[in-house]
């Protein structure tokens, strides 16, 4: 049996560009004149463009607002490299930003216009005899020229800065976002290499779980192979799969080169999100059998779980709602945040991705939610999902906007959503597809004009059909927030829906719009905090450090990212004013300013967490705007681009236990005090609640804690008028380890003296 080779063709390129409408580019010897500039693949061409002096770093005060004629170029990539001794060699670009004509030895031999999907060629007519030497061309067009004549239709709808981007299949925030830069960007972004095309090889594979319980569970195979032979003769399949002591095996004759069948595991080791048992992966390995010779092979993973999304179409109190993700039966609370882009320039989301998974698991978070307005993460990314347990919400790449309906567009999709479907349905961490991000709301709302989302036919006709077709075994939705016909026959109230984005004023944490609201499940909401001094630093000039107001380094970086276009310059304020409401001051330096900012996102977000976990079963998950910056800005992010945790943080990671004190907001001149549980099993313990400052016992006592529930321990004494800091301590039976947490209770303002003190106090223990 052969074994599939693979030759990196990345490294050191060289790479020249031009304006566009300045030179004639007809081939490739029509650069052969142009200056040679030393390109980097995987690269974006802002870091060969600052590697050879000709830009300031993007990342850095206002040098992003710099690019923009760039945007207007054309960058073109070469190298060479000697032909391998492959049979039937495919080229293979993992990501082509975005317009790309490919040439090799002088001939063209496709062109592409999709950044966010690979795309693969056979070039054995192409290459020259093994060992001889190959040139390999790849020019990247404008593509704000390439679609700047394309028709426009009535229906479109986008952000005033980025209308553009409807058109071009790349990830909208490069066109600029209220978190993200606008750096156009072009590249080899992710991995180029020659791949040999096998004779026999397994081409298609999938595992779906049909159903499961821990006696049983009944598995969908699918399968394509290719292969030589002319007879189909003599043909069997083995699969074997092996998670810890537990193994199956199954085998059969196969009579064509495609088919599908059944098979069931005995006693499964089940795939449980974090908190609720192990993310237990079977390790299978699959045979294709001539007369009993292996004659191709494949590994793969398979993670035994069903995943149901139980909701309703309205969420009102004639109709009270439910968005609930039930994991092998078992309802499960999801605790999470919203991924964003791990860099703004994406050749190096590579290094970054792990890191920045690191802190969801530190978190103790079980979901989140792959933003529409991103790329799609490759491989690396959910294999570490699957393995860590982490549930992923998957949003298509489309984010607030209206987008094309014309059947050309719509085709060019349908291929898209095809290559990402397939490519990611084996990993039982996808538990949910999702059209797009806003769009819905936007429809009904945002534009100014009122549209049924019904009519958007990328959701509601496009991506179901590739679903059906590829994927019938998860749930689906729209778009998020979903506007179902039943809100839209209610003017298209997104607040009557069950799953909702959490925004609002972004005024003081606790107003009714955040401690009142209706919502099941949030799966967006946010607040602002700002990064630490010594950040602020890094991105900004000395003499733009400070102050915050009238700073054109910080708006880009709040992110404002055409400044007089995009209407985003008002977050500093914002920021500002949430800490006038809640110490009566802003600090007037930037020493004091960070983390008295931080102290107030900390306390948002944790009750943000807190009331969700109150209110269950009503609620059922909450994925807070977001865990990390993909650029250096001032967001509601809790984890800066540098790494650099805010406060929220550590905030956070309490109000993330599995088991968790947590006192609610006063009523009847007391707090109650209740012990959350989001796993399957019963636990007993003891706890203690005090004042922070005095130390005084206020409760304490011993608990039981029901699985999947939470549970009433007692009040405590609490007016309204008070300003205390609520500690709180519990173990739990069998183990050593104390747990902790605290409230702050009182209405604003605080004295911004008496808060540092208290986070000193609250040190003590996020530090344990």
């Amino acid at each position: 049996m052969s074994e599939r080779r693979r030759m990196d063709l990345g490294g050191e390129w060289s790479m020249r560009h031009f304006l566009e409408g300045d030179f004639d580019y007809k081939t490739p010897e029509d650069v052969k004149l142009l200056p040679v500039l030393s390109g980097k693949v995987p690269g974006n061409v802002e870091i060969d463009l600052m590697r050879a002096g000709l830009i300031e770093d993007p990342f850095i005060g206002t040098n992003s607002t710099q690019l923009r004629p760039y945007e207007f170029h054309t960058f073109c990539y070469e190298r060479t490299f000697k032909t391998p001794d492959f049979v039937h060699p495919d080229l293979v670009f993992e990501g082509l930003d975005c317009y790309a004509d490919i040439w090799l030895n002088g001939i063209k031999i496709s062109s592409t216009d999709n950044a966010l999907i690979p795309h693969r060629f056979p070039v054995g007519e192409w290459l020259r005899p093994a060992g001889e030497e190959n040139t390999l061309f790849v020019c990247l067009r404008s593509p704000m020229n390439m679609v700047r004549d394309e028709p426009m239709d009535i229906w479109y709808r986008a952000h005033a800065f980025g209308i553009e981007a409807l058109r071009i299949r790349k990830p909208s925030h490069c066109f600029g976002w209220d978190i993200m830069p606008r750096i156009v960007s072009a590249g080899i972004w992710r991995p180029v290499y020659l791949e040999e095309r096998l004779p026999n090889d397994i081409t298609m594979l999938y595992f779906a779980v049909e159903s499961c319980d821990e006696n049983r569970a009944d598995i969908h195979c699918f399968y394509q192979f290719t292969t030589d032979l002319k007879v189909l003769e003599g043909l069997s399949m083995r699969i074997t799969g092996t998670c810890g002591e537990s193994r199956f095996t199954d085998e059969r004759p196969l009579t064509f080169t495609w088919n599908q069948f059944r098979f069931n595991v005995r006693n499964p080791k089940l795939w449980w999100p974090r908190g609720y048992g192990d993310p237990n992966l079977y390790d299978v390995h699959v045979e294709i059998l001539h007369h009993g010779e292996v004659i191709a092979d494949k590994h793969t993973t398979l993670g035994i779980r069903t995943a149901v999304l139980d909701n309703t179409m309205l969420n009102t109190k004639e109709h009270p709602g439910r968005f609930q993700f039930i994991i092998n039966g078992v309802p499960v609370f999801a605790k999470g945040s919203n991924w964003v882009p791990a860099d703004a320039l994406h050749s190096r989301d590579a290094e970054r991705i792990p890191r920045i998974l690191k802190l969801f698991t530190e978190m103790n978070c079980n979901m989140l939610r792959c933003w529409g307005g991103n790329v799609y993460e490759p491989q690396l990314f959910y294999d570490i999902c699957d393995r860590k347990g982490i549930m992923v919400w998957q949003d298509f790449s489309m984010a607030c906007g209206a987008y094309p309906q014309d059947e050309e567009f719509l085709a060019r999709f349908r291929k898209e959503a095809e290559i990402v479907v397939a490519e990611r349905r084996q990993h039982p961490c996808i538990v949910l597809w999702a059209g797009d991000n806003e769009n819905d709301c936007g429809a009904v709302g945002w534009w100014g004009n009122y549209r049924d989302p019904a009519k958007n036919r990328l959701t509601r006709e496009v991506i179901p059909q590739v679903l059906d077709r590829l994927d019938g075994f998860r749930p689906y939705i729209p778009s998020s927030p979903y506007i179902t016909p039943e809100i839209v026959a209610l003017h298209g109230n997104e607040r009557i829906g069950p799953e909702q984005h959490l925004w609002g004023a972004r005024d003081y944490y606790k107003t009714p719009f955040y401690a009142n609201n209706n919502a099941c499940f949030a799966s967006e909401t946010g607040y602002h905090g700002c990064p630490a001094a010594e950040s602020i630093r890094k991105f900004t000039h000395p003499e733009f450090n400070w102050p915050w107001k009238g700073n054109p380094e910080w708006g880009i970086h709040a992110t404002d990212p055409i400044p007089g276009t995009s209407h985003l310059d008002g977050r500093i304020t914002m920021m500002s004013n949430q800490m006038m409401e809640f110490y009566g001051v802003i600090p007037d330096n930037l020493e004091e300013y960070a983390p008295a900012s931080q102290f107030v996102q900390a306390q948002a977000k944790k009750f943000f967490v807190e009331l969700f976990r109150q209110r269950r079963p009503f609620t059922s998950g909450i994925l807070w705007w977001n865990m990390m910056d993909g650029w250096p800005q001032i967001s509601d992010a809790i984890v800066d681009y540098y790494f650099t945790k805010k406060l929220a943080f550590d905030y956070l990671k309490q109000s993330h236990q599995d088991v968790c004190l947590i006192l609610c907001e006063p009523d009847v001149w007391n707090c109650r005090l209740i012990v959350d549980n989001t796993t399957r099993q019963d636990y007993k313990g003891h706890f203690r609640v005090w004042d922070g400052e005095t130390e005084e016992t206020l409760m304490e006592g011993y608990f039981t804690s029901k699985a999947n529930q939470n549970t009433f321990l007692g009040n405590i004494r609490a007016p309204r008028s008070a300003k205390r800091l609520f500690m709180m301590e519990w173990t739990l039976e069998g183990e050593n380890v104390p747990h902790y947490n605290h409230y702050l209770l009182g209405t604003p303002p605080f004295d911004l003296g008496k808060c540092r003190q208290w986070m000193d106090i609250i040190a003590k223990t996020t530090r344990i």
